[in-house]
């Protein structure tokens, strides 16, 4: 995703095994969509790695010096396509949990919303 006009994920390395099984989804993505994808992403750094006997992952690194690694084990070359994309849209923030259910930087005065209203 880009914040103010800049891509946040700079770096994404394709991480496979060339005789595992579980690598066979990630070897045909390879082959088929990864060209496209490095097409129409020219700002993105694409790298491949060679693992021998590593499930396959996707290691993406964004601008703030995060990164996310995603297991691509068993998966289509369209999920993995999907993936490849969750990481290139993602801002690259780590997950926080939420303390509340209803998050506001100017709280209500009247207090929260609820369905349950009555007169």
């Amino acid at each position: 995703m880009a914040q103010r006009g800049v891509w946040q994920l700079q770096k994404l390395i394709v991480s496979y095994c060339d005789w595992g099984g579980s690598s066979r989804g990630i070897r045909a993505f390879m082959e088929s969509r990864l060209p496209a994808f490095r097409d129409g992403n020219p700002q993105l750094k694409l790298d491949t790695e060679l693992i021998r006997g590593q499930h396959p992952h996707l290691k993406g690194f964004y601008r703030n010096k995060n990164q996310r690694v995603v297991c691509v084990k068993n998966l289509s070359p369209e999920d993995i396509l999907l993936q490849a994309t969750r990481l290139r849209d993602a801002l690259g923030r780590k997950v926080e949990k939420l303390k509340r259910r209803h998050v506001t930087k100017s709280p209500s005065v009247q207090g929260t919303w609820t369905t349950d209203f009555q007169p």
